[in-house]
């Protein structure tokens, strides 16, 4: 094999994201032992904590339906991310920089090598029980614009607790807060044209409401064997490359800090990278650097129609460059092993420091993708399809016959998620379907041809009843 750096490509970690497909992983599981190894050490670690196993449904051998709450949710994003770096490496590339979002950065660590695929794995379940135990009535929602004019929208309600939490490209932030408040936030976005999305993630975070949450993880996570990581892992809530850093303070810290995704990304290019392969299931860090460094190149292996054949072809176009000169290694230092802060008070770190997650968000974070509709039939789904084309054409400036059912809207026409969302309260307000503009199954791979369907099936299940 030969070991290709893809030149200057960074390797992107999404955080909370929607429970991944069952069966998503099973290719890769079938080809390559260091996934099998992987998928071993989540399961191993599940185990152990009284947890169902996350292999079995993500490679299609079954398994699961339940408990599946958010640990398992955790676990299940953790493992494609994990299965996804594996495939990477065992094909030949080499990242100059690992990045993660929100908790991604932890998957982040384990992908580096900073800590064990087993340790990561016992953190991020002891992360969601501290949150769990919280309890926090709080929501976060996106906004389609910078995060200046988020944080004075936040600002114009003046709560402690309501906080720019996330900026993710320039059009798009994130504010995490108690849940009427991002209620009056999203009524004052909407009368000020800002598309907003509540994101559907099983934790709100960075906030300093965390603070409690923080302490608890401190107090009663795991400790964690941890050394010097093989890649350079950067942290967008540091706002610099994690060193010798505590995992169990980085995770903790990371809960009350705002993350700076878009700075990160930019730092980045500035500094050379010009490829981003994102380790998850779908577009959704990808769309952040797309949408902040226009021209980039950004490759999401499984969600091609055939993700092993897409990493040999990036492998194989920069094979002929030759590696880069290698990076510095950093000494071995000794493995140590995390302790437990001082008893002392622990304060709640400022929001304005750099870092989601989320969240990151996402641009919306990504929901679950459906299985492929099948082409509908009947003059009701010709109809609404007709109205689709011309609501849509008027909003994007195309001439409705141009638009294809299964032209890609994001991919293939540049809708943005945010201005999706906008068009889906459209849709919602034509059709007298007040849920629809909260399905964000029709964001993940958004076409006319399932916004038409889901039409139609919801304008029939309404008359049924």
């Amino acid at each position: 094999m030969r070991v290709v750096h893809v030149v200057n490509s960074v390797f992107v970690m999404p955080g909370t994201v929607a429970a991944p497909r069952a069966g998503v992983l099973g290719e890769l599981h079938s080809r390559y032992a260091s996934v099998r190894e992987a998928l071993a050490d989540i399961d191993k670690a599940a185990r152990d904590m009284g947890l169902p196993d996350i292999g079995a449904r993500l490679t299609g051998e079954g398994g699961a339906g339940e408990r599946r709450g958010p640990e398992v949710q955790y676990l299940e994003i953790f493992a494609v991310s994990m299965a996804t770096h594996r495939m990477l490496v065992a094909e030949g590339a080499r990242p100059v920089a690992i990045v993660g979002q929100s908790i991604g950065e932890l998957w982040a660590l384990a992908a580096a090598g900073h800590l064990s695929v087993e340790d990561a794995a016992r953190l991020a379940v002891a992360r969601s029980q501290a949150l769990t135990r919280q309890g926090w009535e709080g929501r976060m929602l996106a906004v389609g614009v910078d995060g200046r004019r988020a944080e004075a929208l936040a600002g114009l309600i003046d709560h402690p607790q309501l906080v720019l939490a996330c900026e993710n490209a320039p059009r798009q932030s994130v504010l995490s807060g108690p849940e009427p408040l991002i209620a009056r936030v999203e009524r004052a976005a909407d009368a000020l044209g800002w598309p907003s999305l509540r994101l559907d993630v099983p934790h709100p975070t960075h906030s300093p409401a965390m603070a409690r949450a923080a302490r608890d993880l401190r107090a009663t996570a795991p400790r964690v064997p941890y050394g010097a990581g093989r890649w350079r892992v950067c942290s967008p809530w540091l706002g610099r490359d994690v060193g010798d850093d505590d995992p169990v303070e980085l995770v903790a810290g990371a809960l009350t800090a705002r993350v700076r995704m878009l700075h990160t990304i930019r730092e980045l290019h500035a500094a050379g990278a010009d490829v981003f392969v994102e380790c998850g299931e779908w577009p959704v860090v990808t769309k952040f650097v797309e949408a902040s460094v226009p021209g980039v190149r950004c490759v999401v292996p499984l969600s091609e129609g055939d993700p092993v054949g897409a990493v040999r072809a990036l492998v194989a176009e920069y094979a002929d460059a030759g590696p880069l000169p290698p990076r510095p290694a950093a000494p071995e230092p000794a493995v140590r092993l995390s302790v437990p802060a001082p008893a002392a008070p622990v304060t709640t770190p400022p929001v304005q420091a750099p870092a989601p997650p989320p969240p990151p968000p996402p641009p919306p974070p990504v929901a679950e993708a459906p299985a492929p509709a099948q082409p509908s039939a009947g003059s009701d789904y010709a109809a609404v399809l007709d109205e689709l084309r011309t609501l849509y054409g008027d909003f994007l400036g195309y001439p409705p016959d141009l638009l294809g059912e299964d032209d890609g809207l994001e991919s293939e026409l540049g809708v943005e998620s945010l201005k999706q969302v906008a068009l889906l309260a459209r849709v919602s307000e034509r059709f007298g379907l007040p849920d629809l503009r909260a399905n964000s199954s029709l964001l993940t791979v958004g076409t006319l041809r399932r916004i038409a369907e889901t039409v139609v099936r919801a304008r029939a299940e309404a008359a049924a009843r």
